[in-house]
């Protein structure tokens, strides 16, 4: 068996197509462009390539989007005052903090400080709560996009196992939430799990989000799983690489995400079906 290959480039290239003609029809019944802030804090190098990347998404599909770049040094106080201007400001309907932030920043006050109709990211505890109780409104982009992925390939979630690996507040929390909601038995495995080769082995879709490089064997996958590799790590020379031992896995999987090229596009275009979203809310179409 050889995998297929989940080509979250291509899948999300048509995915915006579809989002600029939906545009195109939202302006003619005069509705305003979406628009989007990101706010980008000191000078990550893979920080300031991802909101290129964001920034490029939005201007293909036609979004109104503007970055404020502020100083490594900037404190907590001018941090929450910019986003309570962007709170109050009606031609934005998204806001983006792009993290990491520096140590100095709290970065859960400030994710707690965003308009949770503005949350985008859907990091804020309402809509992770949200999602919880079954009502999902703005959902994480990369669990979205993840499910984009899953959805793209025609999955019959009632019943399947899922395995995740990592579980952090950002990605692995919701993403089990994300598999519950579609009828999935999730396990989610963590730092203290035992024996998470013989957990993951059971599951029909395994989802690593780590960021530990090759953490994840053939041995652990089922014949015929479906594999997908949230982790991501720049290594040596600059290269990139995932959790999952790609060239190994791919013989014994029904399909498999590349890293780069699987879930990073979703996320992005998670983030754009988002702020369209969160703009219909804002102008009356859609309540969330």
């Amino acid at each position: 068996m050889t995998a297929q290959i989940l080509d979250g480039n291509r899948i999300a290239k048509s995915l915006r197509a579809d989002i600029r003609q939906e545009l195109q029809q939202w302006q003619a019944d005069g509705h305003r462009l979406p628009g989007l802030a990101v706010i980008l804090v000191g000078n990550d190098p893979a920080s300031e390539i991802y909101v290129k990347g964001k920034r490029r998404d939005c201007d293909e599909v036609g979004f109104h989007s503007i970055v404020q770049h502020l100083s490594a040094n900037v404190t907590q106080s001018d941090l929450e005052a910019r986003i309570a201007a962007l709170n109050a400001d009606d031609s934005i309907d998204g806001i983006l903090v792009q993290t990491p932030l520096p140590d100095h920043i709290d970065e859960d006050r400030i994710i707690d400080c965003i308009d949770p109709n503005k949350d985008i990211d859907g990091f804020h505890a309402y809509n992770i709560g949200l999602l919880a109780l079954r009502r999902p409104a703005l959902r994480s982009c990369t669990p979205k996009g993840v499910m984009l992925l899953l959805e793209h390939i025609g999955c019959e979630f009632k019943g399947m196992d899922a395995a995740i690996i990592g579980a952090s507040n950002h990605v692995g929390r919701p993403m089990g939430l994300e598999l519950l909601l579609a009828g999935c038995t999730v396990t989610t495995a963590h730092k203290f799990t035992r024996d998470i080769a013989a957990k993951v082995k059971l599951a029909d879709i395994v989802v690593s989000a780590v960021g530990k490089p090759n953490l994840v064997p053939p041995e652990w996958i089922k014949p015929g799983a479906i594999v997908i590799d949230v982790g991501i790590t720049r290594g040596d020379n600059n290269k990139l690489h995932g959790d999952v031992q790609f060239d190994a896995v791919k013989d014994i999987a029904s399909w498999i995400t590349p890293v780069p090229g699987g879930v990073g596009p979703m996320t992005r275009i998670a983030l754009l079906q988002n702020t369209l979203q969160a703009a219909r809310s804002h102008q009356g179409r859609l309540k969330l």
